[in-house]
């Protein structure tokens, strides 16, 4: 039996007790995507809000010379689309499914009137838009005073996560394509693998099967702490 379509089931909506789920449930359409498949492109004039249910999607941009650079990559819960549906403007970013994904697409009067009737809806997508300018405004500051090498530890860094069992190395799992990498800190492929053969010979990261370890997270720290001394 098919899970029921309802906004209750996403987990931007739980703990949320002062919204009737039924008012809005039947004004969204709900909508399965391919692996490879654009959500939403370049300059689109939609205004709608995407609620991930299940599966990833990667945001990028694109410069004026046509350089794409990765945003994010977003998963099941999470949700984007919400400034086009607060200013109406046109897209200003791509976003495609890296796997089989199901998402509900929410009307911008919808989600406008849904942000007014509940408090509690209001404070997360407040919180949310605020995570996400102080998040901006680091890689604007990464992007502005490091070079590359400091650049590729601080997303290797925002990347990872503790590793299981060695409280003293972090893990990406699974382990980044270098090409991903060069999009999101804004440089070539190439420039990527060299810096990582340097790490590794250095003994500061060892990729695994399925993961990339980095032995010694807080060398990178201590570097990025040196480089933004040197700028001051």
């Amino acid at each position: 039996m098919a899970e029921k379509q309802t906004l209750a089931r996403i987990p931007f909506f739980k703990d949320v007790p002062d919204l009737e789920f039924e008012r809005f449930d039947r004004r969204c359409i709900w909508k399965r995507y391919e692996d490879g498949e654009v959500v939403v492109d370049f300059e689109d004039q939609s205004t709608d809000v995407y609620f991930i249910v299940t599966g990833e999607v990667r945001v990028l941009i694109r410069t004026a010379a046509g350089k794409e650079i990765i945003l994010a990559e977003m998963r099941g819960g999470q949700f984007f689309g919400e400034l086009a549906a607060i200013d109406g403007v046109k897209r200003s970013a791509n976003v495609t499914a890296l796997t089989r994904a199901e998402l509900c697409i929410m009307p911008a009067n919808v989600f406008r009137e849904l942000c007014f009737a509940s408090p509690v809806i209001c404070e997360k997508v407040l919180r949310l838009l605020t995570s996400r300018v102080r998040d901006l405004n680091a890689r604007l500051t990464e992007h502005s005073i490091f070079d590359l090498k400091h650049r590729l530890y601080s997303e290797l860094l925002r990347l990872s996560t503790p590793r299981s069992g060695h409280p003293t190395e972090r893990v990406i799992t699974p382990p980044p394509f270098h090409h991903v990498i060069a999009a999101r800190i804004g440089c070539r492929r190439e420039q990527v693998t060299r810096e990582f053969s340097a790490m590794s010979q250095e003994g500061l990261v060892d990729k695994r099967r399925g993961a990339l370890v980095i032995l010694k997270p807080e060398v990178l720290e201590q570097r990025l702490a040196e480089a933004m001394r040197n700028e001051g």
